[in-house]
């Protein structure tokens, strides 16, 4: 058994008209088993499973939106086709009779997973050519609320589209898009206001971003607080309701000056609904554990309970431990955290 109680976990929180029971969300982590861009009735019971085993909100895998270039892999989900958001409605329905809740990731992957022949990454998007793409966001925004979600998340981290905006060794423009850390998030703040446009007022807008990029670990957008200040704040003025700061490890500092974390300091600044993800319950992070077989289980708990009972953010995303165990809610309710299975690489190969 766990030495200490786990309770903080299990306190109901609230986004916007969205009553969770519990701090605990999914993490979205991409599986590739929706043929085509559709999401079957295994995609269903796989969410399903998790809001049985007491998620309080699942976050989908990254899903298409509606633009040429999304994304190349043709078995990652889309939000657009009558097939697909048939699919996605099957979804939904199968989480909320589970009692569960879910919000859709959107994903424009942009110039990071390029198959071979595509153009270069470093070719410049053209002003129609991004007003294309932000109108591609807000139709997959009212896609999934007529779906039914319960709110949709924006993927602007590890190098994808959004973040190649953020980011100043990615984004060399000289135009309104590019140039300052402020003027760098033009790109999102334009995305989350055609969203809000299309999803009306209380529709929960939630925008996950990151220091580090998929191939730079010590990337960082904002190298202290005052910069992440200011790169948080037009996102909030446009729409945000919820920030998911996305961490290789959710308890190390962000900032040398400080022991809080990325969503710490988030919180603190901005005063949002913030959600933290990053090894919880693993022994390594997640690319790490991607490339190996990794037998440890019990990593952060106490460094989680620590932050959820100072309230330093509001929930905490899992990945890879829901992976292994879809129950983990109950299970780390019990505290028992003993009988949690390690992740493995090869639990990718299956949904289950």
């Amino acid at each position: 058994m766990h030495p200490r109680s786990t309770q903080t976990l299990f306190r109901p929180y609230q986004i916007r008209d969205v009553s969770l029971p519990n701090r605990i969300a999914m993490a979205p982590m991409t599986r590739s088993f929706s043929p085509s861009g559709v999401p079957g009735a295994d995609v269903a019971a796989y969410y399903r499973k998790r809001a049985e085993g007491g998620v309080g909100l699942i976050i989908t895998e990254g899903v298409y939106v509606p633009h040429t270039g999304a994304g190349f892999d043709p078995r990652v989900p889309h939000m657009y086709g009558d097939a697909a958001l048939a699919g996605w409605r099957t979804v939904v329905h199968e989480v909320h009779a589970a009692s569960g809740h879910i919000f859709a990731q959107l994903w424009h992957t942009g110039g990071a997973n390029a198959p071979a022949g595509a153009p270069p990454a470093g070719t410049t998007m053209s002003i129609p050519e991004i007003e294309a793409v932000v109108e591609a966001y807000g139709e997959a925004a009212a896609n999934a609320q007529a779906s039914g979600f319960d709110g949709i998340e924006l993927h602007g981290a590890h190098g994808y589209l959004i973040d190649q905006f953020f980011w100043e060794h990615t984004n060399r423009r000289t135009d309104v898009y590019g140039g300052s850390l402020v003027a760098r998030t033009r790109f999102a703040t334009a995305v989350i206001e055609e969203v809000r446009r299309r999803v009306g007022p209380a529709f929960p807008i939630c925008m996950r971003f990151s220091q580090f990029k998929i191939d730079d670990f010590g990337a960082q957008l904002a190298k202290n607080a005052s910069e992440l200040d200011r790169f948080l704040s037009p996102m909030v003025a446009a729409g945000v309701d919820v920030f998911h700061a996305s961490m290789r490890r959710f308890w190390e500092p962000a900032f040398e000056s400080s022991s809080l974390t990325l969503a710490g300091w988030t919180k603190k600044l901005t005063g949002l609904p913030t959600i933290a993800v990053g090894s919880v319950t693993l022994g390594t992070d997640m690319m790490t554990s991607f490339g190996t077989d990794d037998p440890a289980a019990c990593t952060g708990m106490d460094a989680l309970l620590d932050c959820m009972e100072r309230d330093e953010f509001d929930m905490i995303a899992i990945g890879r431990a829901l992976i292994a165990n879809p129950a983990w809610p109950r299970t780390v309710q019990t505290g028992d955290l003993s009988t949690l299975r390690p992740f493995s690489r090869t639990m990718l190969g299956e949904l289950t």
